[in-house]
């Protein structure tokens, strides 16, 4: 007889990654929960109008939806005291916000693994610029606190979002005959970069959460055919299209300069930019064979390709974005 699924809680549902992350477990089984701030029905911003659209996409897959804000301590551990994994996906003006999840997660006493917000590189084996090394901090902190209250975990390094990038590096679905010529290539256009699939880095994550190989441990998604470059990126466009892309170079001291001189949050992405396609931080480090890496744990889930996603680019090129919940 089969052991019952575990029951997941997942805080930021409503958020970019968290979309994939409530369909991954809702998709293997389990019995699926998120813990979201209560909406006014009558509050007519767009924002408002789409998380309510998702809450009600969510109770149709089975979601429970627990209502509430993270300094509600008892209503925290309440929702706690019910489920057995917590997988977090909070965005980053929220990341030390995760402090109060781990004081009720302590308090509750139930949980088997909490997944903190990260999904992007290897915070403890990789530095940025001081902007993007802020956050970076922010992870760290978290780590070290989870590891402080004996809670178990499992930290998840994604990389990047192939979705996104693709959507933010090629432009596949501007309609504009400029904009679908001209491309920007950061740095020399060479630094090696691994582009994962939002919906596969949901699935690999809720597998993880899961399994007890990963108790404590760090899985880094690195699979062989989604490591690519810019350059290598655009020339795939290009065969795939038939157009020619003129590329602008930008010079790794824009994107410092960039850096130093931009207000708070806006130097963030620039740092972010220069960190993974001009560092090429992702690929600075080797695996080892302790290392637990995402498509090797888990060699029967058929992960996506870059070039699959290019396709379905090409295919639908009136298509929003890659990145859509459906």
């Amino acid at each position: 007889m089969a052991s019952p699924k575990n029951k997941i809680l997942i805080f930021g549902g409503t958020g970019y990654l968290g979309k994939f992350m409530v369909k991954a477990s809702v998709s293997q089984g389990h019995p699926t929960f998120v813990y979201v701030r209560p909406i006014n029905p009558h509050d007519a911003h767009p924002s408002n109008s789409n998380k309510l659209q998702l809450h009600t996409q969510f109770q149709s897959m089975g979601v429970t939806i627990f209502h509430g804000g993270l300094e509600e301590h008892d209503k925290l551990v309440m929702a706690l005291k019910q489920v057995d994994v917590v997988i977090s996906t909070l965005p980053v003006p929220q990341h030390l916000d995760q402090l109060k999840i781990l004081k009720a997660i302590k308090e509750a006493g139930n949980i088997k693994r909490f997944v903190p917000s990260e999904y992007g590189n290897e915070v403890d084996r990789v530095s940025g610029l001081p902007p993007f090394e802020a956050l970076l901090e922010n992870k760290r902190k978290i780590r070290r606190a989870t590891e402080a209250a004996g809670i178990s975990y499992t930290y998840v390094s994604a990389n990047a979002f192939a979705a996104y990038f693709i959507e933010y590096l090629l432009h596949p679905h501007d309609q504009s005959t400029t904009d679908q010529h001209h491309v920007k290539v950061y740095g020399s256009g060479h630094a090696k970069v691994v582009l994962n699939y939002e919906e596969d880095v949901a699935a690999y994550t809720v597998k993880a959460a899961c399994d007890e190989r990963a108790v404590n441990r760090v899985i880094i998604c690195r699979p062989q055919h989604n490591i690519t470059t810019q350059l290598d990126l655009i020339s795939s466009w290009e065969r795939k299209t038939g157009r020619t892309l003129q590329r602008t170079f930008v010079p790794e001291e824009e994107l410092i300069n960039l850096s130093e001189s931009l207000p708070f949050p806006e130097n963030i992405p620039v740092s972010i930019i220069h960190n993974i396609f001009i560092k090429g931080d992702q690929m600075s480090f080797e695996l080892t064979e302790s290392d637990l890496e995402a498509s090797k744990l888990y060699p029967d889930y058929k992960y996506t390709l870059v070039d699959s996603l290019l396709d379905i680019c090409l295919v639908n090129p009136s298509k929003p974005k890659l990145s859509s919940f459906s």
